[in-house]
């Protein structure tokens, strides 16, 4: 069992005192080693923290203690109503934040921890209810980047992690893209450089029958089933009195502060006569393709990301801060194959052009 500090749910307020955070590099053993005990100090003394994983950059808090956690939701604007998922070093530490631990689980575990793959199971008592948002479920996920997982070591104890933005923004996978949200609430921000998967992890639920798939991600649903043979398709959205058991799920999310808009065009003449249609501005446009790549002439700007779904995971995210710090008024991006690889990148951006 862990030692637990403050499990009360109440999301605390701490005012708006600004701050100028500490941007520690991790481009050097020395550099990372500091930049590790410094994180875990601060993780100690209940602070939030933001830190680099392999999928978006997290602000982070010590998960075992409500105080901390409730600074999580004070800093994002996170509604009180959206659980956050408790991030571990180990399969031992993820059975600790558990009740039961089947034997699901462990083959999942097995196949793809570390790594972008949350678990939803049954909450072990010594996870506060805010953590779970007053649910009885908690995701827990062993992330692969190697200064998260040193620093839950160095603490010894989970953290949670939801993604290091203001609340259904577009999410950091970068240091300066949290500088640029929360820089001014933050003590720390650690630059472990981009993120290399760019989207947010898969999201499965172990509670039910069949296990379900809450949020898709690009461990997508063709890979968990080779491994347990048997998954539930995508629950993307919830009843209203039904308690969340994963983020992500609410209808907008990961949206830039331009409106959005995914569409399919067969050449340049089609995609202007469809925002002619919308009564849309040309020249308003940020355009990000990957296959139908338009001329740019009276676009505000074309950005071409590879057609590749890895690679389109991780640069779209960093496009959409893009535009957002050009100014833009409008963001189409190009539509994106119907294929299981895509699908994940299909829902963020689904739910990014959400009104």
């Amino acid at each position: 069992m862990f030692k637990v500090q403050g499990s009360r749910f109440n999301v605390q307020s701490y005012g708006n005192t600004k701050v100028k955070p500490e941007i520690l590099p991790t481009h050097t053993s020395a550099l990372f080693a500091a930049a590790v005990a410094r994180a875990a100090e601060l993780l100690r003394a209940g602070e939030v923290v933001a830190l680099p994983t392999e999928t978006v950059y997290g602000l982070a808090a010590n998960a075992l203690e409500a105080t901390a956690v409730s600074r999580i939701y004070e800093v994002k604007g996170r509604a009180a109503h959206n659980p956050i998922i408790v991030h571990v070093a180990s399969v031992e530490m993820a059975r600790r934040c558990v009740a039961t631990w089947p034997a699901l689980a462990d083959k999942l575990a097995a196949a793809f921890w570390p790594g972008p793959l949350t678990l939803v199971l049954s909450k072990a008592k010594d996870i506060p209810d805010i953590v779970t948002a007053g649910g009885a479920t908690v995701g827990v996920r062993w992330p692969s980047h190697p200064f998260i997982q040193a620093v839950i070591r160095e603490c010894g104890f989970p953290l949670a992690a939801p993604s290091a933005n203001l609340s259904n923004h577009v999410s950091p996978t970068t240091a300066d893209h949290v500088r640029r949200q929360l820089g001014d609430k933050l003590r720390l921000i650690v630059d472990g450089g981009p993120s290399q998967v760019g989207i947010e992890s898969t999201v499965l639920d172990l509670t039910a029958a069949t296990p379900r798939l809450l949020r898709p991600g690009m461990i997508h649903e063709q890979a968990l089933l080779a491994v347990i043979g048997r998954v539930s398709g995508v629950r993307c959205q919830v009843s209203g009195e039904e308690a969340l058991r994963s983020p992500g799920m609410l209808p907008r999310h990961y949206s830039p502060k331009a409106r959005l808009l995914v569409l399919d065009w067969r050449d340049d003449s089609d995609l202007r006569r469809q925002l002619d249609t919308q009564h849309l501005t040309p020249g308003t446009c940020h355009v990000i393709a990957h296959t139908r790549i338009p001329s740019g002439a009276g676009l505000a700007r074309v950005s071409v990301i590879p057609h590749d779904a890895e690679a389109f995971a991780r640069a779209i995210y960093a496009d959409l801060h893009r535009c957002d710090q050009l100014g833009a008024e409008l963001i189409v991006v190009e539509s994106v194959p119907e294929a299981n690889e895509w699908r994940a990148i299909a829902d963020r951006l689904r739910r990014a052009a959400a009104s």
